[in-house]
């Protein structure tokens, strides 16, 4: 019969007392996360789970920086919720708004994600920055991040992250307004913050690639309906040449719809415009949107594997994942009023 495993043989795999591991097992901060650390990976060698013991089966959903009903993200949380359920998981939802230019000693964290009797890890979604993960790491909790939302620079080669192809799904919507004849391709959006800098950089690169001049309006503004009116009213109150918008996001697109009917324009035959995200808002507009579809669900459930994979084994290399999008065509996308003109310049 094979011996059992305990806290002695964890210690002196560690070369520490047996008084540290039980320190670290109860998700003691008295320990230094270095070994803190030296203790995980001994107990994971010998294939013991410091955490089983006395603990519920948690994680926290930690959404930094963004409001609580905010679609996109609460599409994730469904599908973190989902996986969760399966694998027999609670999901705990906590909201966290904090300064992204704050030092990490200086920021506070919900009480209940630092308690490891109760919480096993957290994935960390909505706009974060380096600070925030510094200090998880700092108290030796484990996570995962939605690489798409956190704003640069940040170690992300440090990290677990799940991420989806939003510049390529960019890139392949500028090529598809291309396709329909559009030159004067313009990009509405905030490039201060990190997914409208990435998508961005798809569409600039599709429209270099065709020798075509990248067009960008932006707004230094957290409401999308916002960024999207102004940014859009810039170029057009000054008569720029446009025949579509790529809008950064679907938010943004409602508000470039405004700004186009203030202007005595119509959608498609004045003006096409496509979004990114293809949220529930985007078939509900008039006209329906041409979107980039991201599969939301299945990025909270890849989410939650990765998180639930290195609470099992903490010495796990950081895990990279990145989803595709898929390009769903509506009515708001059609070729420019006057294509042979426009296909010249």
């Amino acid at each position: 019969m094979a011996k059992k495993i305990n806290l002695n043989d964890v210690a002196a795999a560690a070369g520490v007392s047996v008084a540290t591991v039980s320190r670290v097992a109860n998700g003691s901060d008295s320990v230094s996360p270095d070994l803190r650390e030296k203790v995980i990976k001994a107990a994971a060698q010998l294939g013991v789970d410091l955490y089983s013991k006395n603990r519920s089966k948690v994680i926290t959903f930690l959404l930094g920086n963004r409001g609580v009903l905010h679609p996109f993200h609460s599409a994730v949380l469904v599908g973190a919720e989902a996986y969760c359920a399966e694998q027999g998981y609670g999901l705990l939802f906590r909201r966290l708004e904090y300064g992204l230019d704050v030092p990490w000693e200086n920021l506070f964290i919900p009480q209940v994600l630092q308690d490891r009797d109760l919480v096993r890890g957290a994935i960390v979604a909505g706009t974060n920055s380096q600070n925030l993960l510094d200090l998880l790491s700092h108290l030796g909790i484990p996570f995962v991040v939605l690489g798409n939302n956190v704003i640069d620079p940040w170690k992300n080669e440090e990290y677990s992250a799940v991420y989806f192809d939003d510049i390529g799904g960019a890139s392949a919507m500028t090529r598809y307004l291309q396709s329909q004849g559009h030159r004067r391709i313009w990009f509405v959006g905030n490039c201060r913050l990190p997914w409208f800098a990435r998508r961005y950089q798809g569409y600039r690169a599709a429209m270099q690639e065709r020798g075509l001049e990248p067009l960008l309006s932006e707004v230094e503004s957290d409401n999308g309906d916002d960024t999207g009116y102004l940014a859009s009213m810039s170029f057009l109150n000054r008569g720029e040449n446009a025949t579509a918008i790529l809008a950064g996001d679907d938010a943004t697109a409602r508000g470039v719809y405004r700004a186009i009917s203030d202007s005595g324009l119509n959608i498609p035959g004045d003006i096409s415009v496509a979004g990114i995200n293809d949220t529930a808002d985007a078939a509900a507009l008039t006209p329906p949107l041409t979107s980039v579809h991201v599969f939301t669900t299945q990025i909270g459930k890849q989410l939650a594997k990765v998180l639930m994979d290195r609470i099992a084994d903490p010495t796990l290399a950081p895990i990279k994942m990145t989803l595709p999008t898929r390009l769903v065509k509506r009515e708001s996308c059609g070729a420019p009023r006057n294509q042979e003109e426009f296909a010249s310049v």
